[in-house]
């Protein structure tokens, strides 16, 4: 008989070769199953993935909130544990999911816990710029949002949130070359998949903006603590941060160009 929670894992992927095989052997010891809802990759990411033991479900690309709730819907379990091909889970981390099912079901319906950037250089950010995540959840009581672009879930006002201690970690760049073509990718989906910000009010962000979205970066979540290479990943970040409000002001002259040719 298994020692591993009732708990199946999905994994969004498409061309994750780089880090998919420690991604899955680093949450085996947390789950029974882990899934991957891969969106066409072209790379070793599939054939890696099933010798590690993994299922491998294939699906187009139908959107952020939407690929995830394929690997709800694919999942054995009602337990879920939602990481991305690049996050790791560590032995910590793995150990206390372990501990939750010790004696049947968890408490609460949702687990939250804090994600920390493993950077290319230097040691992982674990004590600052941590972002929260609900990731370990029952999905007969909450799911992933329907949605494009939005993949995180809200709990609604009143559920019990349960929280983890350990850290998952979250190498989530090679280099500031990757990491600024991120954001360049990034900034392009919000600007066009979300609702538009009227066009003073966008203006305003571009002028004013870029130094408000640093010292967000650099001081508030704590980059200032990781030396050079934190002042270099701050002023890409505000820079990726201004790039929508950039994207969304050409949205903006596109159309007024477009209704006085009309």
């Amino acid at each position: 008989m298994s020692d591993k929670p009732p708990v199946s894992c999905y994994i969004r992927t498409k061309n994750e070769e780089r880090l998919i095989g420690e991604v899955i052997r680093a949450a085996m010891p947390a789950v029974d199953e882990i899934v991957l809802i891969d969106s066409g990759s072209t790379d070793r990411t599939i054939e890696i993935a099933e010798a590690e033991g993994a299922r491998v479900v294939r699906s187009p690309w139908l959107g952020w909130g939407k690929q995830k709730r394929l690997g709800e819907d694919a999942a054995k379990h009602n337990w879920v544990l939602d990481i991305d091909g690049d996050e790791i889970v560590t032995p910590e981390l793995a150990a206390e999911i372990r501990a939750l099912f010790a004696n049947g079901e968890p408490e609460f319906p949702v687990y939250q816990l804090m994600m920390a950037t493993a950077p290319p250089v230097g040691r992982p950010w674990t004590t600052y710029n941590l972002v929260d995540r609900r990731k370990l959840y029952d999905k007969r009581v909450i799911r992933q949002p329907d949605h494009l672009m939005d993949d995180q879930i809200k709990p609604p006002p009143g559920m019990r949130i349960g929280h983890l201690k350990a850290r998952l970690l979250h190498r989530s760049f090679t280099g500031l070359e990757q990491l600024q073509e991120k954001f360049n990718r990034h900034s392009s989906g919000v600007a066009r998949d979300t609702k538009l910000k009227p066009m003073w009010l966008v203006g305003l962000r571009l002028l004013l903006g870029k130094p408000f979205y640093f010292l967000n970066q650099y001081i508030r979540r704590g980059l200032w603590q990781a030396g050079w290479y934190g002042f270099m990943v701050a002023n890409i970040a505000a820079h990726g941060r201004w790039l929508k409000d950039a994207k969304m002001m050409e949205i903006h002259l596109k159309k007024r160009e477009q209704k006085s040719g009309e």
